[in-house]
């Protein structure tokens, strides 16, 4: 039997992520489809070496798969006027589809399957709303409470059960915004943000460049007086959850020895993964299971890690994630989200669970150098949590 091949990562790309209303929505001219068509065309744009006939297999993540994206993976690809020979493969794990699309694209690299592979993710919920087309099975009721099957009552449960004030979450996403300014206006993000044809406030069209929802002002006073998202007597409140995007990526992943014969550059390669279930009323400690399992499976200590990206699907998932794996205890991270997280950058479902790995990429090259292991960690609806680990290559 041959040896197992080496996956490298050796790019990534995604579009600005656009606000997803119909009326203030930057993004709001573009289709699913057309995003992604963005982000495979820069590519290809990118890398020359690599023609669109040598993708072995295209996967994409998308959490909602209907109405316009129903096969959007199949549709986006034909609608690009990309080789109709490379075959698509829709992907759905709810929040970490997309990160999903990217282990499945590492391990038929590392089982021989193919040298190149794309692994995309997209989610447009403005077109596509959160839950459309949805129909929960009646007998979810004999083993759950489906009041607490939502997300906001996910997230309100795991406040309470584990005690996480309040203030702590806005500390979070009060850093989180901070940081993400920061990044962008050093243009930290420009290596991996693909410019868009987008409608600006005022109606005009513009080329969008940026992330729509991070705030330029942030203020921990005012995230106080807001009122709570989900339950009179709540404390999770708009601030401290992430808010409905539109946004597409996708990454390049290749074997190592076919990276070298045509002289491709890359900084990490996949180091393992691990799906995971997780109680779906809890679902934010499924990123947590997730990313302990692959700790223990590799034999390593979250100390090995020397920078994570975290989602941030509310402030209490990104808390309950460090402070179980003693990373930290509270915001500002040393090693995690360097550049921000969902709550401040949006969080198109299907897409950030590509997105993760793609900013870590980029962190660990320019950031932090140094560092030998970066790990992802998304939770995602219904108790489906993910997590990636990714080693500097020497």
């Amino acid at each position: 039997m041959a040896e197992i091949r080496e996956c490298v990562l050796v790019d990534g790309v995604r579009t600005p992520n656009g606000r997803a209303h119909k009326e203030k929505g930057w993004l709001r001219n573009q289709r699913p489809d057309e995003l992604l068509s963005v982000v495979y065309e820069e590519l290809f744009k990118r890398n020359p070496e690599v023609k669109p006939d040598d993708v072995e297999a295209v996967f994409c993540g998308s959490a909602n798969q209907t109405g316009m994206q129903n096969d959007v993976a199949r549709f986006a690809w034909l609608a690009s006027g990309l080789p109709v020979n490379v075959p698509t493969n829709g992907i759905g794990q709810q929040c970490p589809s997309g990160m999903a699309a990217i282990e499945h694209a590492a391990r038929a690299i590392m089982a021989d399957e193919g040298d190149v592979y794309i692994a995309s993710g997209v989610e447009d919920m403005m077109n596509v709303s959160m839950g459309m087309g949805m129909d929960f099975p009646p007998r979810l009721g004999n083993y759950w409470n489906p009041a607490e099957l939502p997300m906001g009552a996910n997230a309100e449960k795991m406040s309470e059960v584990l005690g996480i004030t309040r203030e702590d979450q806005e500390l979070v996403a009060y850093h989180s915004h901070l940081r993400a300014k920061a990044a962008r206006d050093a243009g930290k993000y420009a290596d991996e943000i693909v410019p868009v044809m987008g409608i600006d406030d005022e109606g005009n069209e513009t080329l969008i460049d940026k992330d729509q929802w991070i705030r330029e002002d942030p203020s921990l006073e005012q995230m106080a007086g807001m009122r709570p998202a989900f339950k009179p007597e709540g404390i999770v409140t708009a601030a401290t959850s992430s808010p409905l995007t539109v946004g597409a990526c996708a990454a390049l992943l290749m074997s190592r020895d076919k990276a070298d014969e045509l002289g491709m550059s890359y900084h990490v390669r996949y180091a393992g993964g691990v799906m995971h279930g997780y109680d779906p009323t809890m679902m934010g400690l499924s990123a947590y299971e997730a990313a302990k399992k692959l700790l223990e499976r590799k034999g390593m200590n979250a100390s090995d890690v020397d920078v994570f990206e975290v989602h941030e699907a509310f402030s209490v998932v990104t808390l309950a994630c460090v402070r179980n794996l003693g990373i930290a205890e509270n915001a500002p991270f040393d090693n995690v989200n360097l550049w921000g997280g969902a709550l401040a950058l949006g969080h198109p479902l299907g897409q950030s669970g590509a997105r993760l790995p793609i900013t870590l990429n980029n962190i660990m090259k320019n950031e932090v150098p140094d560092a030998k292991f970066g790990m992802t960690m998304m939770c995602g609806g219904f108790g489906n949590g993910n997590a990636t680990l990714w080693e500097k290559v020497g």
